[in-house]
């Protein structure tokens, strides 16, 4: 698909234009929404195959694919109105917007799906969830990584769940640092080496000849600092607090 549209220029969406243009040799034609005027006129004005339209419902008239990526809130006023031709699909990455909201939204011609891209679509090494599968649009998320259609709302919603920790975990780090710096780390060099240890970790993740238990066995050994932290720390109580969270997401995107 050579025309893209995007309704609602946030993170995401810029992330999405950066890894569909950014050195990219014949990048499709991105059209955007001018919601997000400021950062839509910045990718305008940074990618020659960007441009911005006057209204959302221009974005659908000239898209073979279009991404809504507003927030939950604004989905209906964003969508309202909008005329959808039975030739494009409309792909929803807005958490917690159902298949069934969406169809009522666009109306019965549309192809639909929903898709869960992440911020590393930007360098084009994204794990993008999608339902249903829908060939052009796994085509179009493997250009940014690769697609994972899963089976069924039901799994997807548990895949939603789980981006709700990415904040968490950068939280974590920075907490890492915090405490380093409170012992007299210099706080640039504590953030460096936090940043270093982490990132050369999460390389291991690409080994998935190895169980994320394995890979947690692998990296520590018997009565060693990092069985201490684990088995202090995180115990069962702390693992059966964060599972009641991920419960409470999922009841709020079902």
């Amino acid at each position: 698909m050579q025309h893209i549209g995007i309704i609602g220029v946030g993170e995401i969406a810029r992330a999405v234009v950066d890894g569909l243009s950014d050195g990219v040799e014949n990048p499709p034609r991105v059209h955007l929404s001018p919601r997000g005027a400021r950062a839509a006129a910045e990718l305008a004005g940074r990618y020659a195959n960007v441009g911005v339209c006057a209204s959302n419902q221009e974005v659908a008239d000239r898209s073979d694919l279009v991404i809504v990526a507003v927030r939950r809130p604004d989905a209906h006023d964003a969508l309202a109105g909008l005329r959808v031709d039975e030739r494009t699909v409309v792909v929803s990455v807005v958490a917690g917007l159902s298949l069934a909201d969406l169809r009522r939204a666009v109306g019965p011609g549309a192809s639909l799906v929903r898709a869960i891209p992440l911020p590393p679509v930007r360098e084009r090494r994204c794990v993008t969830v999608t339902y249903p599968s829908h060939p052009a649009v796994d085509a179009f998320f493997g250009r940014l990584g690769e697609a994972l259609p899963v089976a069924d709302e039901a799994a997807f919603n548990v895949m939603s769940a789980l981006t709700g920790t990415l904040t968490t975990h950068y939280a974590f780090l920075a907490t890492l640092a915090t405490w380093a710096a409170g012992h007299g780390l210099a706080p640039e060099e504590a953030e460096r080496y936090v940043r270093g240890l982490f990132g050369a970790a999460g390389r291991s993740l690409a080994d998935e000849s190895r169980s994320l238990h394995r890979l947690a066995a692998d990296h520590e050994t018997p009565n060693g600092l990092n069985e201490r932290v684990r088995t202090t720390w995180f115990d069962p109580a702390n693992a059966e607090t964060l599972a009641k969270v991920l419960d409470a997401v999922l009841a709020d995107l079902g």
